[in-house]
């Protein structure tokens, strides 16, 4: 008998990875989608063998229904507190209902365990849920996996290509980890029908400091580049705080502030993995920086 995965945000990014990562694992996987959710995005799933229930996502009973007989429920929701908290709560409560036992939440991210509550808004969301998860008798997994490499040539300023340059706040030794979302992915489905998941687990495709970057970069683009320094850690915050307050919007899921916030955090130190979870799974083939920046092929002439 098959086992049943069943996951919130597979019309996503990250998502949709999970989704073909767990049917490559010839599991039953069920899609839980809102009901406003694009035709054409349900149809792609379905097509893939996909069982997509449309939804009222605010209706416990209705979502629980669909969960039966499902051995862990993947969450791979992205959003505010309406989502990660309040949408993601209604998910869990209708699990617990349907008697799943496993629970992944859309975590995805640096470990925050460590960090002052207050420092990360959209990590807060997070931490927030877990107060109220770890109260409930279901099993849950938290997959921290550090930023995701591929916000390398997409969101995130730390390779400046044009200048040549390695954005650098405070210790340019200071190890930062990248993780590709293709690899999250993978580890993931892994982890969903894993029965027997600690609370966390926690991995890294790739390591480098800001002077690793620097040799990187050297080497790939045959230029010389150089480490930025615009100031220190205290600089940093003084600057998060200056561009939130005049932010004109409180509501993005991403304004220039969060992203100021992930990149103190990397660069402070606080979030760094004791251990690593990369060898639980020996299928997965972990992605370097290099590989990624090669396959990528990005601004590197």
């Amino acid at each position: 008998m098959k086992q049943i995965i069943v996951i919130a945000g597979a019309t996503g990014n990250l998502g949709g990875k999970i989704v073909n990562a767990l049917l490559a694992k010839d599991v039953e996987v069920r899609a839980i989608v809102r009901l406003e959710t694009d035709i054409n995005k349900i149809k792609d799933l379905e097509q893939k063998g996909v069982k997509v229930f449309q939804v009222d996502t605010n209706n416990k009973s209705e979502i629980s229904k669909h969960l039966t007989g499902a051995h862990c429920f993947v969450s791979a929701l992205a959003g505010l507190e309406e989502t990660v908290i309040v949408t993601q709560k209604i998910f869990l409560d209708a699990a617990i209902e349907a008697k799943v036992q496993r629970f992944i939440p859309s975590d995805y991210s640096s470990d925050f365990t460590n960090l002052k509550e207050g420092q990360n808004r959209n990590l807060d969301f997070r931490r927030d849920f877990h107060k109220y998860i770890d109260k409930t008798p279901i099993k849950a997994t938290t997959i921290f996996n550090g930023p995701f490499m591929d916000l390398l040539t997409t969101d995130m300023p730390l390779i400046l290509f044009k200048q040549k340059k390695i954005l650098c706040w405070g210790n340019p030794n200071q190890i930062l980890e990248f993780t590709t979302t293709e690899n999250v992915a993978e580890f993931t489905a892994s982890a969903a029908i894993d029965k027997n998941t600690p609370r966390y687990l926690r991995i890294a495709g790739d390591k480098l400091s800001c002077n690793d970057f620097v040799k990187l970069l050297t080497e790939l683009t045959t230029k010389k580049y150089k480490i930025f320094r615009p100031g220190s850690i205290s600089l940093l915050n003084f600057l998060i705080k200056l561009t939130r307050f005049f932010s004109p919007s409180k509501n993005e899921l991403y304004p220039a502030w969060q992203g100021m916030q992930y990149m103190r955090d990397i660069m402070e130190g606080r979030i760094i993995f004791q251990k690593y979870d990369n060898d639980r799974y020996s299928n997965i083939k972990w992605t370097s920086v290099k590989e990624f920046l090669l396959d990528e092929k990005v601004n590197l002439q």
